[in-house]
């Protein structure tokens, strides 16, 4: 559920008509509604009620300040993946104890930023790193909290570019290796073992391969322990999926319900790392027509809005719904909603459906909130966009559109 509805024949945030935003701010820019935010917080951290846990949102869905400070004031803590969203929780208030580390190239760094802030702990994953890991805090007379990240090789059946649980991925120790690390790590004199995690892939629609997932860690948890290492977490990731056109994404309950059962009889209290499910429904990206292009077989639909502000529909083929901000009852026609970079790829929408618009109206781009300003770049040396917070009838710029001056401040020739 979310907060952008039609009233009448214009398309608001909350009570702010989009148009108010456009016509303040520019376009394109990003705009978030802090009420599905906070409902979101209330049903997803809300579903695990029943179980010992801390939600830890997932910072490279969305990075922007006010929504990490959002997160915060709530008592969320956060996932990260680099110093970079370490600076930013930190900056907003998210408590180092409420951080957990994960991703595959830590950097030596990053690591002695991360001990020397006091996180929750890292979750490691593979054997170089650990290896690393154990020197540097050794180097810092500490000692690293970790858990090992397994890779279950459980199919998420999403796609293939946001699967992570299955072998032939990046990510994590083999299901088959865990037991041999956990001996060896157990016997570093720099590491203190303290859980387990896994995290299978993204926009899951279906609840069993959580289960599945949940299920092989809590297998391994009690031959862990047989070695004499003591387990207290057990890290699920996240990956709950969220409407984008016409799936029927799960209820947070039904995530909880295939999880909760298997990690209390574990005995571990419960990490989840929700990213998309927490914002990407709170989230348009709100663009103007430029032209209305037509060729001999094509129509298309020239928009400020291009593949740097919203990577997704050009990186992985990604639907997202479009919606005219002022309803003019236009007769439908399949056009290509396209953007401003000199790339073939550069597309919001391929042969879609949409009333025909004119040049300078308004679209809102939906379910833009995850994977858009956090993936946004400055190809063609475009700005990046705005970010508007709506909260009722006030709307807030919480992130300043980068300027011509912005783009070359770092150049020092």
């Amino acid at each position: 559920m979310h907060w952008f509805n039609y009233k009448d024949s214009e398309f608001y945030a909350e009570d702010v008509p989009l148009s108010r935003i456009a016509e303040k701010y520019g376009t394109p820019v990003y705009v978030y509604s802090r009420a599905t935010l906070e409902r979101h917080i209330r049903t997803i951290d809300g579903a695990f009620s029943g179980i010992d846990h801390l939600t830890c949102y997932s910072v490279k869905a969305n990075a922007c300040g006010a929504i990490l400070r959002l997160f915060a004031e709530h008592g969320l803590g956060a996932d990260i993946v680099s110093g970079g969203e370490l600076f930013r929780a930190l900056r907003a208030g998210i408590p180092a104890e409420r951080i957990v580390y994960s991703g595959v190239g830590k950097t030596p760094s990053e690591m002695e930023y991360a001990l020397n802030s006091g996180i929750l702990m890292f979750n490691v994953e593979s054997e170089s790193e650990l290896r690393v890991l154990n020197e540097v805090a050794g180097r810092l007379k500490k000692k690293a909290p970790v858990s090992f990240r397994i890779n279950p090789d459980v199919d998420p059946k999403t796609h293939p570019y946001i699967s992570t649980g299955l072998k032939k991925n990046k990510f994590g120790i083999p299901h088959d290796s865990a037991l041999r690390v956990y001996a060896e790590a157990s016997k570093l004199p720099n590491i203190e073992v303290m859980g387990i995690d896994a995290h299978i892939g993204s926009q899951l629609v279906d609840v069993t391969p959580f289960r599945e997932a949940a299920e092989r860690l809590a297998g391994l948890i009690g031959e862990i322990r047989s070695l004499g290492v003591n387990l207290r977490y057990a890290d699920i990731g996240g990956g709950l999926g969220i409407r984008y056109n016409e799936e029927t994404p799960p209820d947070p309950s039904e995530w909880a319900s295939m999880i909760i059962p298997v990690i209390k009889q574990a005995g571990c209290s419960l990490i989840i790392e929700p990213g998309r499910s927490m914002v990407g429904n709170a989230g348009a990206l709100l663009t103007r027509v430029q032209y209305i292009k037509k060729n001999v077989d094509k129509t298309f639909v020239v928009v400020d809005a291009g593949m740097n502000d919203l990577a997704r529909p050009s990186l992985y083929g990604s639907f997202h719904s479009i919606l005219p901000v002022t309803d003019r009852k236009a007769a439908p026609a399949v056009v290509d909603v396209v953007g401003p970079i000199c790339e073939s790829g550069d597309f919001l929408a391929k042969d879609r459906e949409l009333p025909l618009p004119e040049e300078g109206d308004l679209l809102a781009v939906m379910s833009a909130g995850a994977y858009g300003m956090s993936m946004a770049s400055n190809y063609n040396s475009r700005t990046r966009a705005a970010e508007v917070m709506v909260s009722g009838g006030e709307d807030t710029l919480v992130t300043a559109r980068e300027s011509w001056e912005d783009l070359v401040a770092r150049e020092r020739e």
